[in-house]
């Protein structure tokens, strides 16, 4: 084949040699790449092109030619079609050295960092069973059966799930029954097209130390005739579940929560023990995943801060306290800056459920906050967003010069970004980054990086 017959629907050879940031694996054919979902490094294939501009394309996996040593079987018998994972199909142990890889790459091509100093990834303590958390879709199939899962990749068709093996197993026995539930009382399910029907997803919580569970309808109003009767009945069949809720989403949107939660029966929070410490956890709190690795990424940060007692610290993005009320016990004053009125509500609530007195929150932007502070902390804990900071919120750092930030991220591409921008002029510099594994079988990677003054 030659470049003029670079066109879709074309077969082609490809060596798999690296993975994207999204998941698929890289290859390149000629002088042009190649992304194609489903691969392993080290897979010889045969694919179609489907999507072809002139210097790259995305491809299907047509036929294995040669497999792939990180190749392996899938956990789940719909990896091949549902969305919610991307590397079932890779070992573990490659899973982790392609995380690290993703964050040191991120690092140096948008960071310009040469030999950023970034550790092997923290690893999970389990590649399975993890998840503390799951909001299903829901959708009527063609026989009229209700359905619940995640959409197979690059489309809206649900993949119906009766379990999730990367979800805790314990939420396993709800969404098979709960579906059987709804079709029972008539409700109608919500269809996205039509912007009609009542039930738009199914959300079940999980504290993974208490065993605590929450179980949450998505509706569009709050009509849902016999909903109190039938909350009653999934409290006494499930003796682990807390609370059944509704929450109000009337929106034409793919944001799946709306701004208000009802509990229809129970408490509207489960408990949940993170860092030796009681949290109340809501059906809409952002709360980690993955309970166990937030925990060890803590400790993580706990160590390499070595505080003394005497700093007072400032956690930007603060949510529910996750990070702050940790820290508190190692520090003279700490001050948690968040958004959300409703998270800055409950992170004060749980300082007062865990006795503690030397923190103190405050509502609104970070980089409206940050800059009139009036003092200049010891350490800066930045946890913010895919979008990662505000640049007002990097200059008012730079200004204020604290001696130490940790900066947590969800996306590796705008920490390089932000680090680039902290440490551009010398003023601070890099002593290490830890990425977090927060999401096996998946592409996502956490990572904690640890500036410090240089002047």
């Amino acid at each position: 084949m030659t470049k003029s017959t670079w066109l879709q629907g074309e077969l082609i050879e490809v060596a798999i040699s690296d993975l994207s940031d999204t998941g698929d694996g890289v290859g390149r054919f000629e002088e042009r790449v190649v992304f194609v979902p489903d691969t392993v490094p080290g897979d010889r294939l045969m694919v179609r092109l489907v999507h072809v501009k002139p210097k790259y394309a995305h491809a299907k996996l047509h036929q294995i030619l040669e497999p792939s040593p990180h190749r392996i079987r899938p956990g789940c018998i719909v990896a091949d079609k549902c969305g919610g994972c991307q590397w079932q199909h890779i070992d573990y142990e490659y899973q982790l050295i392609a995380k690290r890889n993703q964050v040191i790459q991120a690092l140096q091509r948008i960071g310009g960092f040469a030999e950023p100093p970034v550790d092997p990834v923290l690893v999970a303590a389990s590649a399975l069973g993890y998840r503390n958390k799951a909001t299903y879709p829901l959708d009527i199939s063609a026989t009229g059966q209700v359905q619940a899962g995640y959409y197979q990749k690059g489309s809206h068709h649900l993949v119906n799930l009766n379990q999730c093996p990367v979800q805790d197993p314990r939420l396993n026995p709800l969404l098979a029954e709960v579906k059987q539930d709804i079709q029972q009382r008539g409700w109608s399910i919500y269809n996205e097209n039509r912007h009609q029907g009542q039930i738009r997803h199914l959300g079940l919580r999980i504290g993974r130390r208490t065993g605590e569970i929450l179980l949450t309808l998505v509706v569009k109003d709050w009509n849902l005739p016999g909903i109190e009767q039938q909350a009653q009945e999934w409290l006494q069949r499930y003796p682990q579940l807390v609370g059944v809720s509704l929450n109000r989403n009337p929106e034409r949107t793919n944001a799946i929560f709306g701004r208000e939660t009802r509990c229809i029966a129970g408490v509207p929070y489960l408990r949940e023990i993170f860092a030796r410490l009681e949290f109340q956890v809501r059906p809409d709190t952002f709360f980690q995943v993955f309970t166990e690795t937030a925990e060890a990424l803590l400790e993580v940060i706990q160590s390499e801060l070595n505080l003394q007692g005497h700093e007072t610290l400032v956690d930007a993005y603060c949510g529910i306290g996750t990070l702050t009320l940790p820290l508190t016990r190692h520090v003279h004053q700490a001050i948690g800056l968040e958004l959300q009125p409703q998270a800055v509500q409950q992170a004060i609530s749980n300082a007062q459920h865990n006795g503690i007195n030397n923190v103190q929150f405050q509502v609104g932007a970070v980089e409206k906050l940050l800059p009139k502070m009036g003092i200049i902390p010891d350490v800066v804990i930045l946890d913010p967003p895919r979008k990662g900071c505000d640049r007002i919120v990097i200059e008012s750092l730079l200004a204020s010069k604290p001696a130490r930030i940790v900066y947590v991220s969800c996306k590796v591409a705008t920490l390089a970004r932000d680090l680039k921008l902290l440490c551009e002029d010398g003023l601070y510099t890099i002593k290490r980054i830890q990425p977090a594994d927060f999401f096996p079988q998946t592409a996502h990677v956490e990572a904690a990086a640890f500036l410090e003054l240089s002047q």
